[in-house]
């Protein structure tokens, strides 16, 4: 590896080892990285540097408009605050908390320039979710939405974190605008090496504790010159909008990496369920939209009747589905509603972004696509044998990015698999090389594009004193793919109904993130066991 220019060599010291880790492929001429490599010099002072400052970069509903020169220094005077008031050193990890806003973009562009480590959480997680991130990366130091603090907090006070907390939007003089405007000179961008980690990524476990994917600055300009460069084939003058949360990579790389390094501009919503992103979407003229394929099927009625297609006068182009299987059905629905053929992909947090897609040109109904140029990709079978096409398997991946996961040498090894990757999903791949999604090969359940964890939503259950035992599985919904589904055998004098599922429910919404409570809840006597008690999950599913 090329030296560190980490002082704090946390995340250099916890990799898996070389031998654990999968077999890395660097073939194209684009990724040929030099030793020294800063994401942040890359993506956003490359362009002011090259006179390209004026141009238009992140936007909001609000009003909020930066150009590359704007963002830059914000960013710069962020990254001042992080050493000189926090104490931040190379290799410091550091959370962010926020709803899609051009902050939080200015905040991790501080963080990359300071040669920190990027912790992004999702806005809807809790407090004891929020613990567990914070314990697993040992983080110190926060950037924060005010209008988030809440969680955060609470987490500090429930397990005595030395979590130090600067917020934005808040008006105090301790508040991160105050200190803010104290720092007016550019930033010199620590000198990182390529493989310097930048990015901590979070990632559902089927066990219900969290994973963190460790992510180097050269992994993220690879996730930039493969899937965008080679099938999304984005312009300067692409103005990009979505749904998806930049603490998931599928946001961070389609709303702030992709668009940046064309030089494009992005619209970043706090408000992002069909309707709001669909009215943003026109008010914007964006041209590139990157969504779930839950999203496209609930706004193609509305996008049909308000011409949002290219064929109907509308500046919409390009749509990118990935975060769950793309259903030929949805890909047709879209396709008749606005004249857009979807580009489908397929990710993993592991990777850090889409490893398997197919242009417009060559979309197939009901395939994923191929592996896109960089990556290789096969169907393997149980005895670790390539599958011939037409015979469904593990999907297993290599290419510049890959999984290495931050001290858990059980779940590495159970990824990667002689040098390969291992994403979880049950693919065939057929007789043109088309890879064709069958199932998850785990007990995760994906839902609208979130994975969520059976025994992450048992346990919340298990904690009300009405239930006496629970199992949670995922069945198949046409809106949102799958849906989490609760069968709970309650205590005596509880009565199941209506009113006890709404509890539940509530319940669960209040300890863990909302979006994983069950959607839908059976009450039974008892749960099938085998003889020496274990579940059996199986027998629910039929």
């Amino acid at each position: 590896m090329t030296p560190t220019a980490h002082v704090d060599t946390f995340a250099r010291d916890r990799l898996p080892p070389p031998e654990a880790q999968p077999e890395f492929l660097f073939d194209l001429p684009e990724l040929q990285f030099p030793p020294r490599l800063n994401c942040a010099t890359e993506l956003l002072d490359r362009h002011v540097a090259e006179g390209r400052g004026e141009r238009m970069c992140v936007r909001a509903p609000d009003g909020t408009a930066w150009t590359y020169a704007e963002l830059q220094r914000r960013a710069d005077r962020i990254a001042h605050v992080l050493v000189e008031d926090m104490g931040l050193v190379a290799g410091n990890r550091v959370l962010l908390r926020a709803a899609n806003k051009p902050m939080l973009v200015a905040c991790w562009f501080a963080v990359m320039k300071a040669g920190g480590i990027a912790v992004g959480t999702m806005p809807l997680l809790r407090a004891k979710e929020l613990g567990q991130i914070v314990a697993k990366a040992e983080v110190k130091l926060a950037l924060c939405d005010q209008a988030l603090r809440g969680e955060l907090d609470a987490a500090v006070a429930a397990a005595s974190l030395p979590l130090r907390t600067v917020c934005f939007g808040d008006p105090s003089p301790g508040g991160l605008e105050a200190l803010m405007a104290r720092h007016g000179t550019p930033f010199a961008n620590v000198d990182t090496a390529a493989d310097d980690t930048c990015l901590l990524a979070f990632t559902s476990g089927t066990t219900g504790q969290p994973k963190a994917t460790m992510h180097f600055h050269r992994d993220v300009m690879a996730s930039c010159v493969c899937f965008p460069q080679h099938v999304l084939r984005a312009r300067a003058d692409d103005v990009f909008i979505g749904s998806p949360p930049l603490a998931f990579t599928f946001g961070l790389g389609g709303l702030t990496l992709f668009p940046m390094h064309v030089g494009a501009s992005t619209v970043l919503l706090e408000r992002v369920g069909p309707h709001e992103l669909l009215d943003a979407l026109v008010a914007q003229r964006a041209t590139v939209l990157f969504t779930a394929p839950t999203s496209y099927r609930a706004m193609a009625a509305a996008a049909r009747e308000r011409r949002v297609g290219m064929r109907d006068g509308g500046v919409l182009r390009k749509c990118v589905a990935a975060g769950e299987a793309l259903p030929a059905a949805t890909r047709a629905l879209w396709r008749e509603a606005t004249g857009i053929e979807i580009i489908d992909g397929i990710g993993a947090t592991e990777m850090l972004h889409i490893f398997i897609s197919a242009d417009e040109a060559s979309a197939r109904p009901g395939a994923t696509g191929k592996a896109v140029p960089g990556y290789r990709a096969r169907v393997i079978g149980d005895d670790g044998a390539e599958l011939p096409p037409g015979t469904i398997g593990r999907l297993a991946v290599q290419g510049p990015t890959g999984c290495r996961y931050l001290d858990d040498a059980e779940r590495q090894a159970g990824y990667v698999q002689d040098g390969w990757n291992y994403t979880g999903d049950a693919y065939l791949m057929d007789a043109d090389g088309y890879f064709h999604y069958q199932s998850r090969t785990d007990d995760m359940i994906v839902s609208a594009g979130y994975n969520i964890a059976a025994v992450e939503v048992e346990d919340a259950l298990l904690a009300h004193p009405a239930v006496a035992e629970c199992a949670v599985i995922g069945v198949a919904d046409e809106e949102r793919g799958h849906i989490v589904k609760a069968f709970v055998v309650l205590r005596e004098a509880h009565a199941p109904g209506e009113a006890m599922t709404k509890t539940l429910q509530d319940f669960v919404k209040a300890s863990v993130a909302p979006y994983k409570y069950p959607r839908a809840v059976e009450f039974r006597a008892s749960l099938p066991r085998t003889e020496t008690g274990k579940l059996q999950r199986f027998r629910l599913r039929g």
